[in-house]
């Protein structure tokens, strides 16, 4: 029984789904030692020109019950560029590879460059197969990676696919340059505040979001009063105004937004830095600026509101350093859920730290209290914890074992019934039923699930306790990250500092190391 299901991303017609009952009908005819085959749809963006994901899930299909493979699972990754985002890191098709690998024989796609575009990606992926003992088939490309040949064949291929994708990325980059000397809007993200619509001559342009002019308008005369980027994030979410990127808002984003000169209506690009100066204005050949939409703010009211920031900056010119904080992620506010993060700050000469929520602020806290209070709850919880490793068991040899071990056991029995080979009486009877019986403790011996492609998990021989003594607290913050662990912090009713260690149930799965089989070493 096959376990692949229908793609809501994009609509199927009855017709085709017929289709694919039929096709699924088939398939699940097919024996249940048949090869197992997961299908890979990939597409870019749909235009008239492509081929439609519907139309490749069915004809991969179609491959699979041609080539007589059960299909185990189908992977779709609808809007990923083959060129940007390598098999591994994409959503559906990343899961199958990193945790579900032993449920498939082979890999299934339409086209090579439908499934992956970078000679370096491909090569990876080869190496892959080979150690987990997996095949690549192709529709449309003579595809075989048991031979020399077909692996020459698939480099090849890949080399004019990642030429081809250069080419398009030229071409994109060209109408980026373009774009940026246009006062109409061709290509790109509105800055917040903005929208797209198109004009009276059918160009697309920009026009004011109504929520984001009012939001910047209040800013702006916030920041006018004093009022610092924090308490306007703490404003702004308690709203329930969401924020740029439609998250919440902090401080950060609220000066990124200030900062930018695109609420002045102008042309701007981003300057390759991160931070809250990264857009800068876009000029003409004769040094002007590009208007693209009326301003929030005008000229006069954009300098008075950098002056404004500037002069509150040099108070606390740089109160948060990336890097400085440990735990990262794992301590949160117990209030909104955002992240505890190192804060400086100057009072009387003295510089000194604290901890505190950065997204609604509040009271802070020593981080070095915080962070001695957070290690003990964990070596309580989980210190005694011994270190799991996953690796990757091949059932193949078991597999072999157990057919021949099968087909001596059917041997002799077939022997020993009345009128075979070994049915004498005597000496030759004996030793054929002694010779069975050893068999048949062979076949006791094999483990069902040993014939399978499975993950094992294996100890370190050591606990957590250790690993953490020996890697400081970047190791625990790192594998307190990847397994969910969260550190709530909050205050009780008389302002005394509580904290809660929230541990998934699962926490031992979750802990459990997982070998990167995609790294490339580059």
């Amino acid at each position: 029984m096959t376990t692949a299901t229908v793609s809501l991303e994009h609509a199927w017609t009855d017709s085709e789904l017929s289709d694919l009952a039929h096709l699924k009908a088939v398939n699940e005819q097919l024996p249940e030692d048949s090869p197992r085959a997961l299908l890979s749809v990939r597409l870019s963006v749909l235009t008239d020109d492509t081929t439609s994901p519907v139309r490749q899930e069915l004809d991969l299909w179609r491959k699979a019950n041609d080539d007589r493979v059960r299909v185990v699972g189908v992977a779709r990754d609808l809007n990923v560029s083959a060129t940007k985002v390598p098999p591994w890191k994409r959503k559906e098709l990343g899961r199958w590879l990193n945790d579900r690998s032993p449920e498939f024989d082979v890999l299934m796609f339409w086209k090579l460059d439908r499934f992956v575009r970078r000679i370096l990606d491909l090569q990876v992926i080869i190496n892959w197969c080979q150690e987990y003992g997996k095949n690549l088939k192709s529709l449309h490309d003579p595809i075989d990676l048991s031979s020399t040949m077909g692996k020459t064949i698939v480099s090849l291929i890949a080399g004019m696919a990642e030429i081809e994708a250069a080419n398009t990325g030229v071409r994109v980059a060209s109408l980026w340059q373009h774009a940026k000397t246009q006062d109409a809007w061709i290509i790109g993200r509105p800055s917040y505040g903005y929208v797209t619509a198109k004009g009276k001559d059918g160009k697309v342009r920009l026009a004011i979001d109504p929520l984001g002019h009012k939001v910047l308008r209040w800013a702006y005369g916030a920041a006018l009063r004093g009022v610092s980027a924090s308490k306007m994030a703490k404003v702004l979410n308690r709203a329930g105004i969401p924020g740029a990127n439609g998250g919440k808002w902090t401080s950060t984003t609220i000066l990124i937004q200030l900062r930018n000169p695109a609420i002045k209506g102008v042309r701007v690009e981003v300057d390759g830095r991160s931070g809250r100066n990264r857009s800068k204005e876009v000029l003409d050949s004769k040094g002007n600026q590009i208007k693209v939409a009326k301003p929030i703010l005008d000229q006069e009211e954009f300098n008075k509101l950098q002056h404004a920031l500037d002069r509150a900056s040099r108070t606390n010119e740089n109160p948060w350093t990336p890097g400085a904080t440990k735990f990262l992620g794992v301590i949160v506010c117990r209030n909104c859920k955002g992240n505890y993060t190192v804060r400086t700050s100057t009072s009387r000469g003295v510089r000194y730290k604290y901890l505190r929520c950065r997204v609604c602020g509040g009271k802070g806290t020593k981080p070095e209290e915080l962070y001695a209070a957070l290690v003990e709850a964990v070596l309580e919880e989980l210190g005694n914890h011994p270190v799991e490793y996953r690796e990757y068991a091949r059932g193949a040899e078991n597999r072999d074992q157990l057919r021949q071990v099968e087909a001596s056991i059917k041997y002799y029995m077939e022997g020993l019934a009345p009128g075979g080979r070994f049915d004498r009486g005597g000496f030759v009877k004996e030793t054929a039923e002694e010779t069975l019986q050893s068999l048949l403790n062979q076949l006791d011996e094999i483990d069902p699930e040993s014939t399978k492609d499975r993950w094992v998990l294996t100890h370190g021989g050591r606990t957590y306790q250790e690993q953490w003594e020996t890697g400081g607290m970047e190791a625990m913050s790192h594998d307190l990250a990847r397994a969910g662990i969260k550190f709530e912090v909050g205050y009780s009713e008389s302002n005394e500092l509580e904290a809660d260690l929230l541990i998934p149930e699962d926490v031992r799965e979750r802990l459990v190391i997982r070998e990167d089989a995609f790294k490339t070493g580059f």
